[in-house]
């Protein structure tokens, strides 16, 4: 009965999926949103066609392990010297203010200090999807509108790992200041153990059998799952393991091959986590956070143009390049999502403050995606002299 019950949620979820993605495609929406939507019908709150949410939850943060091990191939060292050169100036100041909009909006809505801190860490990264995805593939690969947009996403991907660390070394009340220190001692031991198992097996075994595309997939996956779980040994995480993992592979010629050959799998897992993440989302306590989420993705959307304009203008960069890329990056994250699921799993933050962050998430997706389609070249764009491909 149980397999017979997870097999209907499988086919819910993803016949449901490639429902809703269709209709987000025409209506020209992040699929992600389609998906949490999709999670928030057919999960408690809606329908309830699905109940072991946990469950799925719990499948779907494999995902994430993916997601991060991906994440970490494409950390290429030529990327990260381009990366400070470019953007760490803005980058760190606008993650500054953000943090500090974040924290100032939680204190004004009554939240606690730690939640105040997961809440500006959530508004300090802008979307991958609508920075990158809709941005014409010329302007992406061959201008510098391109490279300022990947150097700055690049650069607050660094961020968004820095706080995951910070994140899963806390405690369920507080975050320790010992645990933090512990888990970043351990990290230096992770990533030579990573280094030695990579140069020493790793490599050769992939230069041996490179032609057997299964084993390359199957090591690739094993080498990713291996060192999550020595992690998690550790004291660290299963993120940060398989962020490693990824990283000290990058360097490889076989990289990209195990990048593209990793996606789907990805892919599949991270429509369980946003379906998941829907499903776990409570109406109930939409009332409570509503004119909170309404004020913070009011103030994100208004507030990042303005910063990006600010900071990227005492660069040098033009006025009409500035304004671009601010709206481009004018919302937050996925990795915002993964904050609020984190924070919360590890009991850092409360209901009201992980659907806070996820509400602001969906409302700034959708507004910010409408901003740049009917404004800026894009390859979606409804007005013809807009698009771009």
């Amino acid at each position: 009965m149980e397999e017979a019950a997870l097999f209907q949620s499988f086919f819910l979820i993803f016949s449901g999926a490639a429902i809703v993605a269709s209709l987000a495609l025409f209506g020209r929406q992040p699929l992600l949103v389609a998906y949490i939507a999709l999670g928030i019908a057919l999960g408690p709150s809606g329908f309830a066609v699905i109940d072991n949410v946990e469950l799925l939850a719990e499948i779907s943060s494999i995902g994430i392990i993916f997601l991060l091990f991906l994440l970490g191939l494409d950390m290429q060292p030529q990327a990260l010297l381009s990366v400070m050169r470019k953007a760490t100036f803005v980058g760190l100041i606008s993650s500054a203010i953000f943090l500090g909009l974040g924290y100032g909006i939680g204190r004004l809505f009554g939240f606690t200090s730690i939640e105040c801190w997961v809440i500006g860490m959530a508004l300090m990264f802008s979307s991958t999807i609508i920075g990158i995805k809709l941005l014409p593939t010329t302007v992406l690969h061959h201008k510098h509108l391109g490279e300022l947009m990947v150097g700055l996403l690049l650069f607050q991907d660094f961020v968004a790992i820095t706080c995951l660390m910070i994140l899963l070394g806390g405690g369920a009340e507080t975050l320790s200041p010992m645990q933090i220190g512990l888990s970043f001692a351990a990290l230096p031991l992770l990533v030579l153990i990573a280094w030695v198992v990579v140069k020493f097996l790793l490599l050769p075994l992939f230069t041996r059998f490179d032609r057997f595309h299964e084993y390359v997939f199957l090591l690739a996956v094993g080498w990713c799952m291996g060192l999550a779980e020595t992690a998690e040994i550790l004291g660290l995480s299963r993120e940060i393991g398989a962020f490693i993992a990824g990283i000290t592979l990058a360097t490889s010629r076989i990289s990209q091959y195990i990048a593209l050959s990793l996606k789907p799998l990805r892919d599949f897992f991270l429509i369980l986590f946003f379906f998941s993440l829907g499903a776990q989302f409570k109406l109930s306590v939409l009332p409570e956070i509503a004119l909170a989420a309404v004020v913070t993705a009011v103030a994100v959307l208004i507030i990042k143009p303005v910063v990006f304009r600010y900071l990227l203008g005492r660069q040098s960069e033009r006025k009409v390049l500035a304004w671009d890329i601010g709206f481009r990056l004018g919302q937050i994250s996925e990795f915002s999502l993964l904050i609020a699921f984190l924070a919360a799993s590890q009991e850092l933050i409360g209901s009201a403050a992980s659907h806070l962050i996820q509400a602001t998430a969906i409302l700034t997706f959708l507004v910010s995606s409408y901003i740049v389609v009917l404004n800026f070249p894009n390859p979606i764009a409804i007005k013809d002299h807009l698009r771009r491909d």
